[in-house]
Formats: C-alpha cells, sequence, structure tokens
C-alpha cells in the first residue's frame, strides 16, 4: 500500500514565497473591499478606518495560529488534519473539512454571479447563464492546466486588483487631512457616538474583508520549503492587505463624505471616490478591474477547494478517487472536475447571497475549532513543534474573537448554518469515513 502511493504522481512544488504572497493577498483582497466600504463607512463615518483596524486585529490572531499550523503539518487539507490530529475524532474532522469547503464553493458561485451580471453589462446584454458556464468552464481549464499557469493567473488578477486600491489612494492621497477621522454618523441606532458596541460592530462587518488567509494552507503541498514559507507568506499576506484597506478607508471619507459612499443610488464607492480625486478616468475601469478581482476570487477558491478535496481524500475523509493526481499535467483533476460541477450547480440557482453568508458564519465556527486545536497541540507532550510558534495567548484570543463575531450574527443565517451542518452530518452517516491514522497521511 505505501510502495503504491509512492509510486503514484504527487502535487508538483511550484509555489514560492511571491507566488504564495500573491495568492494570499489576491485572496484576501479579492472584491470584497470594493463593496465593503460603503457599507461600513455609513455606519461608522469618518472612523470606519478603525473598524478595518480592528478587524485586522481579529484577524491577524487567527493567522497567527494558521500561520504556526502550517509550519507543523504543512499539506493540503490541514484545517482538517490538526483537527484530526487534536481530538481524534474523525466527524469533527469531515465537519470542519467540508464546511471551508461550502465556503469555498459559495464563494465561487457568488463570483460566478457577479461577473456574468457585470460582463453581461459591459457586453450589452450577453445570457448570464452563459457567461457563468464560460466563466466557470475558463476557471477549470487553468486550474487542470497546473498549479504554475494557476499561480501566473492569480498574479496577473493580484496585480490588476491591488494596483486599482493603489490608484486610489495615490490620487485621493492629496485629500488626507480634510476631515475629522473619529467623526460618526448621527442618529445611529443603538450607538450615541465612537465608543467599543460601535467599533465592534464595525469589526465584525470588515472582519469578511480579511477572510481568505486560512485557504493557503490548502496548497502547502505544492509549495517549496513549506515549513518556513508558509507562515511568512501568510503573515505578510494580511499584513499588506491591512495596510491596503486602512489607505483606502482613509482615502474615502476623505474625498467622499461617509453617508455619499454608503449611498449606492450615487455609484459604487470607488467610483465615487475616482469621480472626484480623478474626473479624468473612465468610469468602466472600475467596472474591469472588478471583474478581475471577482475572477481572483473564484480562481483562488477553486484552487483551495480542489486541494482541500484532494487532502481530505488522502485522509480517508472524502472519496478516495479525488485523491488522485494527473500524471503530466500534477493536479488533481477528479477533484477539480467535481467541484466544477457542483459550484456550477449552485450558480445557476442565483439564489446563494443568504448561503454565503452562513457560510462565512460557518467559517468562524471553523475558525474557532482551529484555534483549539492549536492550543491542545501546544499543550500535549511530545508533539513536534514548528518553525513559526505563537504563544497559547493567541489562539485564546482567536477563540474570543471568533465567539464574540458568532454572537452578532443574526438569527436567519443561524438557521441556514444548522441546515448546512445538518447536511454534513448526512453525508457522514452516509459515507462513513473513518480518518486515516496521523502516521498514514502524507507529509
Amino acid at each position: 500500500m505505501n510502495g503504491a502511493r509512492a509510486s503514484s504522481p504527487t502535487l508538483a512544488r511550484h509555489i514560492g514565497l511571491l507566488f504564495l504572497i500573491a495568492y494570499g493577498v489576491g485572496d484576501i483582497v479579492g472584491s470584497g473591499i470594493y463593496g465593503t466600504i460603503g457599507v461600513a463607512a455609513g455606519m461608522m463615518g469618518n472612523a470606519v478606518w478603525l473598524a478595518f483596524a480592528a478587524a485586522m486585529v481579529a484577524a491577524m490572531l487567527t493567522g497567527l495560529t494558521y500561520a504556526s499550523i502550517s509550519s507543523r503539518y504543512p499539506r493540503a487539507a490541514g484545517a482538517a488534519y490538526v483537527v484530526q490530529r487534536a481530538f481524534r475524532a474523525p466527524l469533527l474532522s469531515y465537519l470542519v473539512g467540508l464546511a471551508v469547503m461550502a465556503s469555498g464553493l459559495t464563494s465561487i458561485a457568488t463570483a460566478g454571479n457577479v461577473f456574468a451580471r457585470n460582463l453581461a453589462v459591459l457586453l450589452g446584454g450577453a445570457p448570464p447563464w452563459l457567461l457563468i458556464v464560460a466563466f466557470l468552464g475558463a476557471l477549470t481549464a487553468i486550474n487542470l492546466w497546473g498549479i504554475r499557469e494557476s499561480m501566473w493567473a492569480n498574479l496577473l488578477c493580484t496585480v490588476i486588483e491591488v494596483g486599482g486600491l493603489i490608484f486610489i489612494i495615490a490620487v485621493g492621497m492629496r485629500y488626507w487631512g480634510g476631515v475629522d477621522y473619529l467623526a460618526t454618523p448621527q442618529g445611529v441606532p443603538g450607538h450615541s457616538g465612537l465608543g467599543l458596541s460601535m467599533l465592534l460592530t464595525g469589526a465584525v462587518l470588515t472582519f469578511y474583508s480579511f477572510v481568505g488567509f486560512e485557504d493557503m494552507i490548502n496548497v502547502a503541498e505544492e509549495v517549496k520549503h513549506p515549513e518556513r514559507t508558509l507562515p511568512w507568506g501568510l503573515v505578510v499576506s494580511v499584513a499588506i492587505a491591512a495596510v491596503l484597506y486602512i489607505a483606502v478607508s482613509i482615502t474615502a471619507v476623505s474625498v467622499v463624505p461617509a453617508v455619499e459612499l454608503a449611498d449606492i443610488s450615487r455609484g459604487a464607492p470607488l467610483v465615487q471616490i475616482t469621480g472626484r480625486a480623478a474626473p479624468w478616468l473612465s468610469p468602466w475601469v472600475f467596472s474591469a478591474i472588478t471583474l478581475f478581482a471577482v475572477a481572483n476570487t473564484a480562481l483562488i477558491n477553486y484552487i483551495m477547494g480542489s486541494r482541500l478535496a484532494y487532502g481530505m481524500a488522502r485522509q480517508g475523509l472524502l472519496p478516495r478517487y479525488l485523491g488522485a493526481v494527473h500524471a503530466r499535467r500534477r493536479t488533481p483533476h477528479y477533484a477539480i472536475l467535481t467541484l466544477f460541477a457542483v459550484a456550477l450547480a449552485l450558480a445557476l440557482t442565483g439564489n446563494i447571497p443568504t448561503l454565503a453568508r452562513a457560510t462565512a458564519l460557518l467559517l468562524l465556527s471553523v475558525f474557532a475549532v482551529i484555534n483549539l486545536s492549536l492550543l491542545v497541540l501546544k499543550a500535549r507532550r511530545g508533539e513536534a513543534r514548528g518553525h513559526f510558534e505563537v504563544p497559547a495567548w493567541v489562539p485564546a484570543g482567536g477563540i474570543a474573537t471568533c465567539l464574540i463575531m458568532i454572537a452578532h450574527a443574526k438569527r436567519g443565517e443561524l438557521a441556514v448554518v444548522g441546515a448546512l451542518l445538518a447536511v454534513i452530518l448526512g453525508l457522514y452517516a452516509l459515507m462513513r469515513p473513518k480518518g486515516l491514522p496521523e502516521s498514514g497521511a502524507q507529509r
């Protein structure tokens, strides 16, 4: 059995630190900031930058936990693996793995719909369903082609979407200092001004702009020297995203009043900013940049989801065929094609916003379990240490942060989370996966 596994094709290690950082930044930045900034400004006013700063601290706590885990156990499906190693409970590992995969699939489906709607406007009314099929088909072809080619596509999209944010900062920086950056909207229900409650509410909203760092661990088996490269790639990616977010939020309220940024009838927030700071720029430019940002989000989640399915199959938590690797392309081709079918079905339904929000909430639950897993493993005698260790207060703080975020969830989203968990439990009962022993998982 071990000899057969050793002779079978494996994933190719083509990802260095630069590509890994581009992967992380592209996943974190994605298309979230392009829509979140307006809503956050409406809630926080000129103090919106503080919400992003608080969210950065919350994200970095769990991000450091993932960095430590990736240096200890650099493998695909790392989240499911570390939970299995900590608690030796295949059911919990299965729940964690499928929850992360659900978040990726809904992100791909959401991106497919957004991309199709935006491109249909630019093309003059092409059928959205046809654009969705073409979009997901193109991503599937890139993913099947190879990890090196996928990383180049990701780098191109990341440069364009981050370049758009840097352009916003550059043209709007001359407006800095013209407003009170602690001013909040008047008459916000439940808030008398800037305080802990308002800051926490804003941080909960903007926290989802940082989600994406967790995907990096799933390409561990394609990263060069992952024990050292993964932790630094993850930390640097979160830091770059945080600097961009805070600078963009300061620029946004400096150029356009916060109340106007929140008014979508006036146009997308970043288009409003360029309309004042760079009136010579055509509005379609940021529409095009948004397409690249959305495509990048979908591609990265597609890569993540396929490697997660591959890793879980190698752990015995999903059907074995999903762990196969194409001999020439060195990609998990069956996992990629299976995810294409599921993502396409989700995208064509068109009814996924609530599901997307619920899976983001489910992801917070996963973060709490991962933080707890690291605490358990740090306390276990004889457990090997990694190249990037963090003190126990880091995962403990991550758990507290996640629970606070979950406590702010809406009742309807919690109901959908319950339904998703029921589906996952049903799949577990049907498949009855046992999980591989820790020594049998590929390292």
